[in-house]
């Protein structure tokens, strides 16, 4: 009986440990995932742009709920609420927008973009770049930021965003916003960035 004493005292103490160890680590996840949640960007309701802008990513959320993922989990995103493009055989576009991480507007925005070949009509549309990490976040806000010719952008339609994936660090999402176009890409496109 005297040897399962100690037996017993050392169960004892390692239930104890374990549940305080489990006790820590509870409260160690929580303070994690309360630092790591991702604050929602609110627009400045003074600012055009901005109202803009917040209707553009209600807009995209509302047509492909899984774009909230994308929202969500990009180290940054631009958005550009009113693209306006237009041609006939040579063409251009043309918009402004700002740079978002979290619940914070970094900097200022804008696109634009020459083309000549097969081209028909205008439209208006609103484009979303968003940023993988901190180094295609960086790249672009070097300022002289170019999208490749071959590089093409997913329209936004239910569960279309579901099997888009990053190229080389930007994923391009568009949403049709009225007019029609023969042809409709965003290859070309140059940008440039103002931080805040």
């Amino acid at each position: 009986m005297i040897a399962t004493l100690p037996a017993i005292f050392t169960t004892l103490l390692l239930r104890a440990s374990m549940k305080k160890i489990v006790i820590a680590l509870i409260a160690l996840n929580l303070v994690f995932a309360s630092l790591t949640a991702s604050a929602e960007w609110t627009p400045n309701a003074n600012d055009k742009l901005e109202l803009s802008v917040a209707k553009a990513i209600i807009d995209a959320k509302q047509k492909d709920p899984s774009m909230a993922k994308w929202f969500d989990t990009a180290y940054a995103y631009a958005v550009y609420p009113n693209v306006g493009k237009g041609g006939i055989g040579v063409g251009g576009a043309h918009g402004k927008g700002i740079v978002i991480r979290g619940d914070s507007t970094l900097g200022y925005t804008s696109l634009s973009q020459l083309s000549i070949g097969l081209q028909l009509g205008g439209q208006v549309y609103a484009e979303f770049i968003m940023f993988k990490d901190q180094t295609a976040y960086d790249n672009f806000a070097r300022g002289n930021f170019e999208l490749g010719a071959q590089v093409s952008a997913v329209a936004i339609t239910l569960g279309a965003s579901a099997d888009a994936d990053y190229d080389k660090g930007v994923a391009i999402f568009t949403i049709a916003g009225g007019g029609l176009m023969y042809e409709a890409s965003v290859g070309g496109q140059k940008f440039k960035y103002t931080a805040k």
